[in-house]
């Protein structure tokens, strides 16, 4: 049996428990690892709360999580791994466990922590992805909405360093940061049309809202195009004309990770976990999420 965290109804942290499920066997083309690090995201904690059930229907008990890192321990035949082999990825079910299985895992480079190669999976992609569509090229300026959170902090270190200038909406307390990474930062709120136009005074190419704090309107008046405008986590999205991304499977940009992973080894890219705790404490780390208290990501080390 492998230990796992699981729920059985809807509700706060507290209901997250401590379970021992099967230790599942990977099919053709998968992987099995020993999990090492698994990153808790807030899409777990609206899972877990039953803001998803329209999105994300759940089969109780479900053990939670997707983004892992660890030791390849057995290997189905055709996969792309070894036993023995360091992987990180998307978990196909149940990342919250000693054990998960892997679709398509990817190598992690030895200079990189299983913490970080976990926490970095789905931000990561995220970041990558939006920019992609976009289409933003080098010399453009992207708006980041939410530049200080964790999808917004990569977005911010992927397109400086694609040469793209970088305007980021922030809370106070994370201008000095989000500028250290290569944007210029302005302050969210009322009035953040125009300090963002005063940051780039020829304009804004594309906007990335990662924030969902109810700025896709002005957003596209800033732009002139709603074609130059994707959401996260804005469930307005379509009012505005504007393409939200994260739902298809299809839309998604898995081939970033090997690529996100190589910048983290070469120092190029930072992902920074917050805090690590035990698995049998993930009920702290979904706390931590809810309360906004975390900079950074959270991580559960089973």
């Amino acid at each position: 049996m492998s230990t796992a965290i699981t729920f059985s109804e809807y509700g706060g942290p507290e209901v997250l428990a401590l379970s021992q499920v099967a230790i599942p066997e990977p099919g053709p083309g998968q992987v099995r690892i020993r999990v090492r690090a698994t990153a808790v995201n807030p899409i777990d904690v609206r899972i877990r709360a039953g803001a998803m059930q329209g999105v994300f229907p759940v089969a109780f008990p479900m053990v939670p999580g997707w983004d892992v890192a660890g030791v390849v321990d057995k290997a189905g035949e055709g996969a792309t791994a070894s036993v023995g082999d360091e992987v990180f990825g998307v978990a196909s079910a149940g990342g919250y466990s000693q054990y998960a299985l892997l679709d398509r895992p990817f190598a992690k480079p030895a200079e990189v922590a299983f913490e970080t190669a976990a926490a970095m999976v789905t931000v990561g992609e995220a970041a990558c992805r939006a920019i992609e569509h976009l289409g933003v090229q080098p010399g453009q300026t992207l708006l980041i909405h939410g530049a200080g959170g964790s999808v917004g902090t990569v977005a911010v270190q992927v397109a400086a360093a694609r040469g793209i200038t970088v305007i980021g909406t922030v809370a106070e307390q994370d201008t000095e940061r989000v500028n250290a990474l290569g944007a210029r930062a302005v302050l969210y709120g009322e009035g953040w049309v125009e300090r963002v136009k005063a940051a780039a005074p020829d304009g804004v190419d594309s906007v990335f809202d990662t924030s969902g704090a109810g700025v896709l309107a002005d957003s596209v008046a800033l732009v002139g195009d709603a074609n130059k405008v994707i959401t996260i986590a804005d469930p307005s999205f379509a009012q505005h004309g504007v393409r939200f991304t994260g739902m298809d499977p299809a839309d998604r940009f898995p081939e970033a990770l090997p690529q996100l992973a190589a910048l983290i080894a070469a120092g190029k890219l930072d992902v920074p976990v917050w805090h690590a705790y035990p698995l049998a404490e993930a009920a702290r780390a979904h706390a931590d999420i809810e309360a906004r208290r975390n900079q950074g990501k959270v991580v559960l080390l089973p």
